[in-house]
């Protein structure tokens, strides 16, 4: 076949070529465009906060009610006599036939089960306290008033009961003023008085988040008085510690780490404030997965990229879900050493696209960050813990729009850390807060961490690691090669 040496046609050609790779470009802008005016600027990872538009959602078959055909139901289940807190005996309404009018027979009783509550609407009470004069000393002397802070209008049940609404259910701060008949302007400042008098938990939290054996931590969006911020997250599977602040440089992370060489491992995602803690780090997966599956979205008539979604995520979702599957620990770190392998093989693979070997990249070079979780079961591959302690916190920064002033961010911080880390713990926070606060009334001088958090047993956080906590495998970013000796077990 011979070779059009015609220059007019050689430039026409040329100038077609140009025009397509012009296209591909501008249709591949024109994805991009579309997927951030649909999802927001970090595509699936964007906030529904953020969203620029939220499809409805989408009405699903409704699951057939009561128990299957065969099996027992689960249906309301009476009080036992002994479990009811109060039995009310019913008298009849009347002892003849309201429509024959002959007396009635009596043929035992029926038991009905109900569910009450008291009415919460608030009481003034006038203590009355007998005041005493000494004449030698000439001073005199007035006992406090029970379940009330010095100088307070409030009692310490009301109290207790406001943070926990506020703080703890999302409520906004003008329904709490509504049911609790306080202003709002009162109520800011038993917040701050509160947040005061129990100021030092959080730092003794923090020590105790520092011996964790696992960690995990993450940040959300916050404005404090009309700027943005960031509410930073430190969590455990028995405590959360909050931080509203304006920053979100490392220096907020290291101030919660400290300088020293720390046990356990963190799991995060891959922001580079984390980088500097002086402990092992595990990437999350959901956000590598979310990643992968955007890469898709994104190119969707590139056939190498479909082969590495179809590959890769299943990979990372099995990996994400292993540690709760109902199987021996000896299956687990099999299953966990294959998988490990077959992701390994796979981001070894030479690739094309330049979008797949950003995704590769990642693998190998964060390496010691990334397979942690296949030689300890204690390490989950994703974050999700500390995503669902965050989204309380991105609820209320939609119903309050943030933090007015930088104390009410402070004041914010330490008392969701507290009503927080005590529902994780099973400690009722209102009832706890009350009891708090009734003992600081007795004895000011007291801690308020030993209040709130009664040692009941051994604390599991301060106990010595377990060996594979000990081994140089947990040391920063050395974690590589064979199963460490827990896992063999």
């Amino acid at each position: 076949m011979g070779i059009n040496a015609c220059p007019l046609c050689l430039a026409k050609q040329r100038e077609i070529d140009e025009l397509k790779d012009q296209v591909k470009v501008l249709k591949r802008k024109l994805r991009m465009h579309e997927r951030k005016d649909k999802d927001g600027f970090f595509g699936s990872s964007t906030p529904s906060s953020k969203r620029p538009v939220k499809p409805n959602t989408e009405r699903q078959e409704k699951k057939p009610k009561g128990a299957r055909p065969g099996h027992q139901g689960n249906g309301r289940r009476r009080h036992q006599e002994e479990d009811a807190d109060k039995v009310v005996e019913v008298r009849p309404e009347t002892e003849s036939c309201p429509q024959c009018g002959n007396p009635l027979k009596k043929k035992g009783i029926e038991e009905r089960s109900v569910i009450d509550t008291l009415p919460t609407k608030p009481r003034k009470i006038l203590y009355r306290l007998p005041k005493r004069y000494c004449p030698h000393c000439r001073k005199s002397f007035t006992p406090q008033a029970p379940g009330v802070l010095p100088k307070s209008l409030y009692g310490n049940q009301l109290i207790a009961n406001s943070v926990v609404m506020y703080y703890l259910n999302g409520l906004p701060m003008g329904r709490v003023c509504e049911d609790l008949g306080i202003s709002d302007g009162a109520l800011t400042e038993v917040f701050g008085r509160i947040a005061r008098l129990l100021g030092s938990v959080p730092e003794k939290l923090i020590q105790e988040y520092r011996r964790a054996p696992v960690k995990h931590a993450d940040e959300t969006g916050w404005r404090t008085n009309g700027r943005n911020g960031y509410a930073w997250l430190f969590a455990t599977p028995d405590m959360s510690i909050f931080q509203f602040g304006k920053s979100r440089s490392a220096k907020v992370p290291l101030a919660v780490f400290g300088a020293n060489e720390l046990p356990g491992v963190l799991v995060v995602d891959r922001y580079a404030g984390y980088n500097r803690v002086p402990c092992a780090i595990q990437y999350c997966y959901a956000h590598l997965l979310r990643d992968i599956q955007d890469l898709e979205k994104e190119f969707p008539q590139e056939p190498e990229i479909s082969r590495f979604v179809a590959v890769v995520a299943p990979l990372l979702a099995l990996a994400m879900g292993l540690r709760s599957q109902p199987i021996g620990d000896q299956e687990f770190y099999a299953r966990a050493a294959q998988l490990r392998s077959e992701i390994q093989s796979a981001m070894e693979q030479p690739a094309k696209h330049a979008g797949i070997r950003r995704i590769q990249d990642i693998f190998t070079e964060h390496e010691p960050r990334m397979y942690l979780w296949a030689h300890d079961r204690a390490i989950p591959a994703d974050n999700n813990l500390a995503e669902r302690d965050l989204r309380p916190s991105v609820i209320a920064r939609k119903v309050s729009f943030g933090s007015v002033t930088d104390a009410g961010a402070k004041v914010r911080s330490t008392l969701t850390t507290i009503t927080t880390t005590l529902r994780k713990r099973g400690i009722d926070p209102a009832r706890q807060i009350k009891i708090t606060l009734d003992s600081l009334v007795l004895d000011p001088k007291q801690d308020p961490f030993a209040l709130l958090f009664p040692r009941e047993g051994p604390d599991k956080n301060t106990s010595t690691p377990s060996v594979s906590q000990q081994s140089p495998a947990y040391q920063k970013d050395r974690f590589y090669g064979e199963l460490s000796p827990a896992a063999n077990n």
